[in-house]
């Protein structure tokens, strides 16, 4: 009786002072700044897009697989408000298909993008830091790696650093997502078709200026004995004509600078390299930076962030629209940051937002989906059910799945 009683203490306790904190915060006045509101912009869209129609079609090729990091709805409709207006339509808002997704890896209920990353590419939990791994060590097989097995080109691209977790989650294998030297030399063998993205920093060797390798190797100059192009930038892309490349564009994160490609650039690039496989492709798209933004409690930073990540996705349904057999999948890893857009200010014009944390959180996710079999992902879904639905539709056989030893 004593443990029963002191059980409901400790809950009355964890109430009152959740309450408390609670409380607090919502009396406290935020100052007006750049970090914590955003300008609300007026319709600006002579031609609003229209909601794009159900794919009526069962046959799915290929796979277009979106990471959003870090986004939860309110990033997204803050990304609407800023960019086109509340009477406006951003490029994810036209797919036909929604549904909701919830995160919690192994080791906690709120996640981290290893683990998130793990559940779609794996189709199982693991703790969080742990890349393609599940706690006990075992490697997960991804469907990534499945899809090579069927012939099927592969691609990953990236705002971060491209051996940050998202997509270090689909091509390697490893026990910490900080060991970012080892994601990129496991890149190496990976044969990924396409690696775009940041994190040039953990490919060249350390005497180099900006390495952060403790050897002496070249990871680019190794990438180019396999027959890969490499770019370090935007024009340099663009030149390129060869069927693999690998596209280092930044020392870390990808920074919005003039010599750097776009995710939208990135993603036409590779949809140009990775199309004409008769056996299709995978690809794995993540707009990395949107998480960072909450991290930050930077208004104005997520909604450029969306605004970047919703022109990438007009580029893939543009493509799926006219391929036919391409399904666009989007969904987030997790949520960042609790963002609320929580105030209308001056006359309209302006959003306040309150952020409770600079973490992540545990509230389930958005779901998006166009494209033949689209309709297959309505509803409410665990991130692992996801991964698994993906390798059904792509008739991978034996997912999931663990590599030997």
């Amino acid at each position: 009786m004593m443990n029963k009683n002191l059980f409901f203490l400790f809950i009355t306790l964890g109430i009152s002072l959740g309450c408390t904190q609670s409380g607090s915060q919502e009396e406290q006045e935020i100052p007006l700044t750049s970090e914590n509101s955003f300008q609300v912009v007026e319709t600006v869209q002579s031609a609003i897009p229209p909601r794009r129609a159900l794919v009526n079609t069962q046959k799915v090729k290929n796979v277009i697989f979106f990471i959003a990091d870090g986004t939860g709805i309110a990033q997204l409709h803050s990304g609407q408000l800023n960019v086109v207006g509340k009477d406006g339509r951003m490029h994810f808002q036209t797919m036909p298909v929604t549904g909701l997704v919830s995160t919690h890896s192994t080791s906690s209920l709120i996640t981290d993008s290893a683990a998130g990353a793990t559940a779609y590419s794996c189709g199982k939990k693991t703790d969080n830091g742990m890349i393609a791994q599940l706690p006990d060590g075992t490697n997960c097989k991804t469907v990534l790696e499945f899809a090579q097995e069927k012939g099927m080109s592969t691609a990953l691209i990236s705002t971060s650093g491209i051996t940050h977790a998202t997509p270090a989650s689909y091509a390697s294998h490893i026990v910490s997502r900080r060991m970012e030297a080892d994601i990129a030399a496991q890149y190496v063998d990976s044969n990924v078709d396409v690696f775009l993205g940041g994190g040039e920093e953990f490919f060249i060797p350390s005497d180099q200026e900006g390495s952060r390798r403790e050897d002496t190797r070249n990871l680019k100059e190794e990438f180019a004995e396999k027959g890969y192009d490499i770019a370090t930038t935007a024009s340099e892309m663009h030149a390129a004509s060869g069927d693999k490349i690998v596209g280092l564009f930044a020392s870390g994160g990808l920074t919005h600078a003039d010599s750097e490609p776009t995710l939208a650039e990135m993603t036409a690039k590779a949809l140009s390299i990775v199309e004409d496989n008769d056996n299709g492709f995978f690809m794995m798209i993540e707009g990395s930076q949107i998480d960072w933004g909450g991290h930050d409690n930077d208004a104005a930073y997520v909604v450029r962030e969306v605004k970047s990540f919703d022109a990438a996705v007009k580029e893939a349904l543009d493509f799926a629209e006219q391929d036919g057999e391409t399904l666009v999948i989007i969904t987030a890893d997790h949520e960042t940051g609790g963002m609320a857009l929580t105030e209308n200010l001056d006359e309209g014009a302006k959003m306040r937002i309150s952020w409770p944390t600079d973490y992540h959180t545990a509230v389930p996710i958005p779901l998006m989906a166009y494209g033949p079999r689209a309709i297959e992902f309505t509803g409410w879904w665990d991130n692992t059910e996801v991964g698994k639905k993906v390798a059904d539709i792509l008739n991978i056989q034996d997912f999931p799945a663990n590599l030997e030893k």
